[in-house]
């Protein structure tokens, strides 16, 4: 029976690889922070499968006595701090978990278990400022927030150690992904949140920042499994795992409430444009400059072909579908508050 270590564990990402780990066969362990409080957050349904080692990556000893508890064959390292917008407001902390992190987690495996494989979860982020369309592994980096410049070095350490120390390295430069366990300071969620809110009566409209910025959003469910499929391969290597896809905040504004049969039509340009309910024509989406990020990442979409075709990846679920279990995840989520709070 392999051993599997995740860090960040309780994230949307980190409870779906669990589950796909457990269903393998794996005995999973998962680091957790100490609070005052116990969270198990997107673990919740399958605590008692998992063996919870509390650590922190800005901690070297913690990690290290993580390795020797768990004796893990494989260390899957997605913790971070993981909201772009923060990493302004918090450069430092955003450095010493993304960055300081990541070799924190190596050095650990290095001196307990060396043979260990490590998977680094890396970010399209680390793109920004684009330098191609679309981008590959051999795109050249342009951060553009602190966050993206902290990943960057944790992307970076983890090829120096691979190729200094021999290790099994590999890094995932994983595009935008989201689910029904995304949080709700992301945008995707927060829009999924919003229009079942907006449906069910309990808000009159969401507020945006840019909404010309493209992405390239996969499921969190299918991502994983493209984590897991790096560590079987023969040789460590880094891999873009993205759906060659990309669509404004718009559209997904747009998608989301289609899904709740509500046409949006908008007008207006930059911070005046509003989006209206086609048959109602009332405003159900403004744009707030105070959600602008200081430096903006416009366009991002990743070529696949590699991860394609090495490790066999597929992906299952589409954007529609994406978006369309988000809402009504989100649906179910709000009438259970409603019903709750009519109680």
């Amino acid at each position: 029976m392999k051993h599997a270590l995740i860090t960040g564990i309780n994230g949307q990402d980190g409870s779906y690889l669990a589950e796909l780990l457990l269903e393998k066969g794996y005995e999973v362990y998962g680091i957790m922070r100490r609070k005052s409080v116990v969270d198990y957050g997107n673990v919740e349904h399958i605590k008692d499968k998992i063996h919870f080692i509390y650590a922190d990556m800005t901690d070297v000893v913690s990690l290290t006595n993580a390795m020797k508890i768990s004796q893990a064959d494989e260390v899957y390292n997605l913790a971070a701090q993981s909201f772009v917008a923060t990493s302004w407001e918090q450069p430092l902390a955003t450095a010493q978990i993304d960055a300081l992190g990541v070799t924190n987690m190596l050095e650990a495996i290095r001196i307990v278990k060396p043979e260990a494989r490590f998977y680094q979860a890396s970010t399209s982020e680390m793109f920004g400022l684009v330098q191609e369309i679309p981008q590959t592994e051999k795109t050249p980096f342009y951060p553009r927030s602190p966050y993206g410049v902290a990943k960057l070095y944790g992307h970076w350490i983890t090829k120096n150690y691979r190729e200094s120390y021999n290790m099994f390295a590999c890094s995932g430069i994983l595009f935008n992904h989201e689910s029904e366990r995304r949080g709700k300071e992301f945008v995707t969620r927060k829009i999924t949140d919003a229009v079942a809110r907006i449906k069910l009566g309990v808000q009159d409209h969401v507020e945006l920042g840019n909404m010309d910025a493209k992405r390239d959003w996969g499921h969190s469910k299918d991502y994983v499994k493209a984590m897991w499929l790096m560590l079987q391969q023969d040789k460590p290597d880094d891999y873009v795992i993205a759906t060659n896809e990309t669509r404004t905040v718009r559209e997904f504004v747009e998608t989301a409430f289609k899904h709740v049969d509500i046409e949006i039509e908008w007008s207006g340009s930059g911070v005046d444009e509003i989006g209206k309910n086609k048959a109602t024509g009332k405003t159900l989406v403004k744009v707030n400059p105070a959600f602008f990020r200081p430096a903006e990442v416009e366009l991002l979409i990743g070529n696949p072909a590699k991860a394609d075709s090495t490790l066999g990846w597929v992906r299952e679920i589409s954007f529609s579908e994406l978006v369309e279990r988000m809402v009504k995840n989100d649906l179910e989520l709000v009438e259970k508050e409603i019903k709750y709070n009519n109680l």
